[in-house]
């Protein structure tokens, strides 16, 4: 079987626990204002690998893996957007006991979800907003199957991290980030939640693709507002990573 890869990182440390392969998947659904990858979003800016030729890739790390009790991180685009392609690769790497995670929106057919997620050790729920108006500004999307993917990881206690990105004047209402920390408080499957503060860093590529970057005059947040939000998850008595 083969698909389409937008690129590899062979130590990435942000991606869950310990140190990891990343697979940067082609092809996303939605259109994020803040996404640092939209040269993920549309196939035809991928590169072909097979099964095979992924697998091998990753093997060359195990060693790092091992050492560090990390593995394999499935990203984006979006992982189940090539849904086939990703099931694929994700049940080779549990054949050979890697550690695999899936960085996803949840934006995707719970169905198609299910059987693969079997093979998923950990998910990275980047949960965009709580405020539906506010969901549809930032991806262009609605929010109802994220929430229905939110509520399914729980269902079967699929061991989560949540990401949330604060963007200031989009998602840092503290109405919205409250929702985010309301919702998911009391899921015990939930064992962190990230605050990840916008930033610019892929603004090149959309001018470079011909893309209006929309948030070209936001302001970074400031520490300030970072810890403001922190705080209100801690309030909720989620833990931070």
């Amino acid at each position: 079987m083969k698909g389409l890869i937008h690129s590899f990182e062979s130590a990435g440390t942000v991606d869950g626990p310990g140190i990891r392969f990343v697979i940067f998947v082609q092809g996303c659904h939605l259109r994020c204002l803040y996404c640092h990858n939209p040269d993920s979003w549309h196939l035809k800016h991928g590169h072909e690998y097979s099964v095979d030729q992924v697998i091998e890739e990753a093997k060359k790390y195990r060693t790092y893996m091992r050492f560090s009790n990390g593995g394999v991180t499935i990203t984006g685009g979006e992982p189940f957007f090539q849904h086939e392609f990703t099931g694929e690769i994700l049940r080779r790497l549990k054949e050979l006991s890697i550690h695999t995670a899936v960085d996803t929106s949840g934006f995707c057919n719970l169905n198609i979800a299910r059987p693969i997620l079997e093979n998923v050790d950990m998910v990275l729920l980047d949960i965009k907003s709580f405020l539906p108006d506010v969901y549809m500004r930032v991806a262009y999307r609605p929010i109802e199957p994220t929430i229905k993917f939110a509520r399914y990881l729980q269902e079967i206690n699929k061991r989560t991290w949540v990401r949330f990105v604060l963007v200031p004047g989009l998602t840092d209402d503290p109405k919205n980030i409250k929702g985010v920390a309301s919702f998911i408080t009391g899921m015990q499957n939930v064992e962190k939640v990230e605050v990840l503060p916008f930033h610019k860093l892929g603004e090149y590529k959309w001018e470079e693709l011909g893309y209006k970057y929309r948030l070209k005059n936001t302001q970074l947040p400031k520490p300030e507002d970072v810890h403001k939000a922190k705080q209100i998850f801690i309030n909720h008595g989620l833990q931070l990573h």
